[in-house]
């Protein structure tokens, strides 16, 4: 069983950055994809960004230019690189695991596709 564990959140002013990591455990699958969604208090979750089983990557309009998501398959490590950061990207973020092919297109992977959950990790901009 996948097991996912999430690290890398914390405090920062805007304009600052983080970089976000999601290391899988027991993944026995050759085709997977995988995404990291959030959500602010109050509101519901929403996808920021996903890579699909062919290493296609998506983002969310609200960070595009600003985030970039990456994996390093050696490492079964997935990560977000977030890059200019608003007070708007405060919140918990969360990795998900999807096992199999799934062509994503333009959009984030939607979360039902999603299986498996990381624990999440807290982001908090500052303006």
């Amino acid at each position: 069983q996948v097991q996912l564990v999430e690290s890398g959140g914390g405090s920062v002013q805007s304009g600052g950055s983080l970089r976000l990591s999601c290391t899988a455990s027991g993944n026995r699958y050759s085709n997977y994809f995988m995404a990291w969604f959030r959500q602010a208090p109050g509101k519901e979750r929403e996808g920021v960004a996903s890579i699909d089983s062919g290493g296609s990557t998506s983002y969310a309009d609200s960070v595009k230019g600003r985030f970039t998501i990456s994996q390093d398959n050696a490492k079964n490590t997935l990560y977000l690189q977030m890059n200019s950061l608003k007070p708007e990207d405060t919140a918990m973020y969360y990795c998900a695991f999807g096992p199999g092919h799934y062509r994503s297109g333009l959009y984030v992977i939607p979360e039902n596709y999603f299986d498996t959950w990381g624990q999440g990790t807290q982001v908090t901009v500052s303006s």
